[in-house]
């Protein structure tokens, strides 16, 4: 919050801030999404026996997860980030 409230104190325009802020958080997301994503198939032999009526390496699986995640992966850092550039200066300087 400190953070933020200086950036805004110092003129930093509050779509710049909440990009800045989703960015950082999507990187992280895409980088968890990557690495999740070659666990899941390098572990389908051991999940082969658990699934019915679906292929273990379905591309459409693997894709509308992939999509889901990072869909709330983006809600959950554009929610927060909105409401704190919405923070008067004064009052996120204080808080600390």
């Amino acid at each position: 919050m400190l953070e933020f409230g200086i950036r805004l104190a110092l003129g930093a325009n509050g779509g710049t801030l909440r990009n800045m802020i989703v960015g950082q958080a999507m990187q992280l997301a895409a980088a968890g999404i990557v690495l999740g994503l070659g666990a899941a198939y390098g572990l389908t032999r051991l999940m082969t026996t658990m699934l019915f009526d679906v292929k273990p390496t379905d591309p459409l699986v693997f894709g509308s997860v992939a999509a889901l995640l990072a869909i709330v992966a983006f809600l959950a850092s554009y929610l927060p980030a909105r409401r704190a550039v919405r923070i008067d200066p004064v009052i996120a300087l204080r808080y600390e």
